[in-house]
């Protein structure tokens, strides 16, 4: 046994990109079909979808020193107003709130759309719909409703209503009204009759959904170095549908803001109406006091003989009277702070000098009103909400806090004048009884007077700011349409189609690749023939090929064979040329074709003259009958090996198929103990006696990894022909004869690839693919693709 072997193999890569970028190069015709078929698809999805077109506009929000609210605050009340950077953000969400949003939907009616179908695809048809749909119902049932029609005129008066999710399908006459899904409406001809034709498809959607939709595709983005310009955009396949949602969208934005505006005037004016009703109640009760007290008393005037007592004492009553006014004033809005319903608006420029209490009322209504935007989109957890809701409460106790303490300051006043008009009262003890009383009833209806003049003044101030209410915000451009869609991009859907075109062919190679596990070349053996020695390859046998080299044979078969009968000879040309050659052929498991590489082998060697013994020596599985036309039972290795009576020319059959002289022993009857069989010295024997008659002996033996046969007797080897399959042997096999070479199991070890399919092969001159072996043969000439690229590698090769 020859001495176990050490292997020194160094870690090295075995990448070949050349191989790897031909093994992709031989299936180009994919590749090109795969590119060309993504560029068809592009160029029809390009041709056969709708574009989609950008719209954009924008508008300046105006700030409340332009449009005089804070202007007209006093100080500190501005201050108040000022919530942070965030109101342009404020102004942001109010434009994509769900409220807003729906009241353009259901104002411009964009909830329901019209397609009328082409022949191959169904275009929007927004302002020259060949119909129109009306519904009868109420909007609540159509706001939250689906319907899908299909509309199909027969007749410049009928059509047929389909609606395939119901199973619904019926002639009407234009103008009848219809009831389909709970819902009642009309299909009316528009004027645009020429494409009444045409089947039109009716989409009616929920109002909550379309509004989604527009929210969805909306975007809005500072603009400008101030920032306070708003970039409305939104993209659509119908122009003048974008144009009109963004221009409605800014109307009712702006209507919106005007009308929370004069919601203070308003609450304003009813305020002071109230107190005008009541006022006008008092002052004709005083009034007819005065009336009654006169004629009970016959006087009409007192005479001026207390003129100088009664100015001290109508100075000190007309300041009584504004500060009575004023405690009035307060405790009416310390009502409206402290009633049963919070955050209501408070009656503003009621001419309250103390405390800066008119400009935190101001504050405290701005406030109010921005919370109430907030809550017509949300609710009260809203965190801003919340903030405001704080800020409120901070600043109605601030209110509290002012009035109170304003209360206590008109008070102490009140007190001095009192006493100061006591003072003068009492100079007039010495008048009539009369004229005091008389004093009394008058300074009543002077208070009342003055009183009923101030609240009809703010009232007239109310009504002129309700009506000169300055919009929140200034259109600066119209929505507009850019030319250039945004999608589908022809250029770019044209690339990514050809580049996944070519990728899917390109993954689908690599997948093959990755997930083959079979050898296929030379190249997947180079791990096992760094150490081993590479015989050579035996090429595919096509359907209509014979399996059996012939006399003068001219195929890549029986070339393949002299190619290797010619290594074989560089092999063993330095052993003993005194006795036969003994060749074992063997394998790792079965179905990789010893037998087919051992009887040609033998009938290429017998082809030159060479006397040539075959040996069938796998008795558990014999195939070597198959190309003979000796039976299974005929006597062979096992019977010479069981039975010491037969001898060795009693179990040779000569053959002289086709005329090439081949000896053959077969495999006989399919003992019970193969293995013992093989253990015996018979084998041995054999041998021995026929080496000298022979010049090769060819032993097809059983594989290595299936059954201990062949090991049993490769000690009798001078060279073994280990043989693997290319599109059969698996690569982590190859392992298993790299360490029988190793432990020395096998002597003379030499590797033969056989059944190489050289179709698949286009890149091999590295391999001796690109030469095949049908040179001189009438092998047709390369042409395409694949010769170029194979005429170039041969190139760089040299």
């Amino acid at each position: 046994m020859e001495e176990l072997e050490e292997f020194s193999e160094k870690e090295e890569s075995n990448f070949d990109l050349k191989a790897e970028i031909y093994k992709y190069l031989t299936h180009w015709k994919w590749i090109v079909l795969g590119c060309l078929v993504g560029l068809i698809l592009a160029w029809l999805y390009n041709r056969y979808t709708i574009p989609n077109y950008p719209t954009e506009a924008s508008m300046m929000i105006l700030s409340d020193a332009e449009n005089g609210v804070v202007g007209a605050l006093p100080s500190g009340g501005a201050s108040l107003l000022a919530i942070g950077n965030n109101s342009l953000d404020n102004q942001i969400e109010t434009l994509r709130s769900k409220r807003l949003v729906e009241n353009v939907v259901d104002t411009l009616d964009l909830n329901i759309s019209y397609f009328v179908e082409g022949n191959v695809i169904a275009v929007e048809a927004y302002k020259n719909t060949p119909i129109t749909i009306k519904f009868l119902s109420s909007p609540e049932e159509v706001h939250s409703n689906y319907l899908n029609l299909n509309v199909i005129p027969e007749s410049p008066s009928t059509y047929r209503l389909m609606d395939e999710s119901r199973g619904y399908s019926r002639v009407h006459n234009f103008g009848d009204p219809v009831n389909l899904g709970g819902l009642d409406f009309i299909i009316s001809l528009t004027g645009d009759s020429s494409r009444s034709t045409n089947t039109v498809n009716v989409r009616v959607v929920p109002l909550r959904e379309a509004a989604n939709d527009y929210i969805a595709r909306m975007a809005i983005t500072p603009k400008g170095k101030a920032q306070d310009i708003l970039s409305l955009s939104i993209t659509g396949e119908v122009p003048e549908k974008s144009q009109d949602f963004l221009n409605t969208l800014m109307f009712h934005f702006n209507a919106d803001g005007v009308a929370d505006k004069r919601q203070v005037a308003e609450n304003t004016a009813d305020f002071i109406q109230e107190r005008l009703i009541l006022i006008s109640e008092e002052l004709d009760s005083v009034e007819g006091g005065i009336a009654d007290f006169k004629r009970e008393n016959r006087i009409m005037d007192v005479g001026s003989s207390a003129g100088q007592y009664m100015s001290k004492s109508s100075m000190a009553e007309q300041q009584i009277f504004e500060l009575e006014t004023q405690l009035m004033i307060l405790e009416s809005v310390e009502d409206a702070l402290t009633s049963s319903e919070p955050y209501n608006l408070l009656p503003a420029n009621m001419g309250i000098e103390e405390g800066s209490i008119s400009g935190l009322i101001s504050s405290y209504n701005t406030l109010v009103l921005e919370r109430n935007a907030y809550l017509k989109t949300g609710t009260t957890k809203n965190p801003v909400v919340e903030t405001l809701t704080d800020q409120l409460d901070s600043l109605r106790e601030n209110l509290l806090d002012n009035i109170s303490s304003t209360r206590r300051s008109i008070n102490i006043q009140l007190r001095e004048l009192n006493q100061l008009d006591r003072q003068a009262e009492g100079q007039f003890s010495t008048f009539p009884g009369l004229e005091k009383g008389i004093r009394s009833i008058e300074r009543q209806q002077q208070i009342k007077e003055q009183l009923y003049l101030f609240l009809l003044q703010r009232r007239e101030e109310s009504a002129i700011s309700f009506a000169a209410t300055s919009p929140v915000a200034k259109v600066i451009d119209p929505a507009f349409t850019y030319n250039q869609p945004v999608d589908p991009k022809p250029w770019v859907v044209l690339a990514g189609g050809g580049v996944i075109g070519l990728l899917i062919p390109l993954l689908v190679i690599f997948s093959i690749n990755f997930l083959d596990t079979k050898v296929h070349h030379k190249g997947d053996l180079q791990t096992l023939t760094k150490n081993i020695p590479f015989l050579g390859e035996i090429p595919r046998v096509a359907g209509e090929d014979s399996e059996v080299i012939q006399v003068n044979d001219r195929s890549p078969l029986a070339e393949s064979f002299r190619i290797l009968r010619t290594n074989l000879a560089y092999l063993v040309q330095s052993r003993n040329r005194e006795k036969a050659e003994v060749i074992f052929v063997t394998s790792t498991i079965k179905g990789e074709g010893k037998t087919f590489i051992s009887f040609n082998l033998a009938r290429t060697l017998a082809s030159t003259g060479k006397r040539v013994l075959l040996i069938g020596a796998d008795v558990r599985n014999p195939k070597l009958h198959k190309f003979s036309d000796q039976p299974l039972e005929t006597k062979g290795l096992s019977d010479y090996l069981y039975d010491h009576e037969i001898q060795s020319e009693n179990i040779i059959n000569p053959s002289l198929q086709d005329n090439i002289p081949v000896d053959m022993i077969f495999s006989g009857a399919i003992p019970p103990n193969p293995a013992e069989l093989l253990m015996n010295d018979r084998m041995k024997v054999l041998l021995k006696d026929l080496e000298k008659n022979y010049e090769f002996i060819i032993v097809d033996t059983a594989p290595t990894m299936i059954v201990t046969d062949t090991l049993l007797i490769s000690p009798l080897a001078d060279t073994t022909i280990y043989v693997t399959r290319a599109g059969y042997t698996e690569k982590k096999l190859l392992d298993f004869p790299k360490d029988l070479k190793q432990q020395g199991k096998l002597k003379g070890l030499a590797i033969v690839l056989n059944d190489v399919d050289y179709s698949k092969f286009s890149y091999g001159a590295k391999y001796g693919y690109s030469y095949g072996y049908g040179y001189g043969y009438g092998v047709d000439e390369e042409k395409g693709l694949t010769a170029f690229f194979r005429k170039r590698f041969r190139k760089k090769q040299v």
